[in-house]
């Protein structure tokens, strides 16, 4: 990891972050100090906030989930990008490969948004990223 690199959060990271009884809980607070450290760009996308949002608030609470929420909104946290339709429209070619079993409609989306934004980084627990070529962080 270079310093100052862009680096995508995904759902898991987030989630495994907000909930200290997640099994992933110290392994996300672990890398996320060194995405601190290393000084990361940090990105996310809207899909990925409606999904980390929803996650929480069904699993824990409303008050939970809009807690996560307005910290990763607070100015210079995170760049949290738009899905645009072309993202939707690549996002399908992912659903194409038999090696991408059990993908999720979030996930091509975030492959999409990232190969437009030229985002090379994921802090994801998720194999599929790497699977599409993407370097992990987790």
């Amino acid at each position: 990891m270079r310093r100052g690199e862009n680096t995508f959060v995904d759902s898991g990271a987030w989630i495994a972050l907000a909930l200290s009884h997640d099994p992933l809980h110290s392994r996300a607070a672990d890398y996320w100090e060194m995405l601190q450290e290393a000084a990361a760009r940090l990105q996310t996308s809207i899909p990925v906030v409606i999904e980390t949002f929803t996650f929480l608030e069904r699993n824990t609470s409303r008050d939970v989930a809009l807690a996560w929420k307005n910290s990763i909104y607070m100015p210079g946290t995170v760049d949290i990008l738009p899905c645009q339709q072309e993202d939707l429209d690549r996002s399908w070619e992912y659903f194409r490969r038999k090696d991408l079993h059990k993908l999720s409609a979030v996930d091509a989306t975030s492959f999409a948004i990232m190969k437009r934004v030229r985002t090379q980084l994921a802090f994801t627990f998720d194999h599929h990223f790497a699977a599409v070529g993407f370097r992990m962080v987790g």
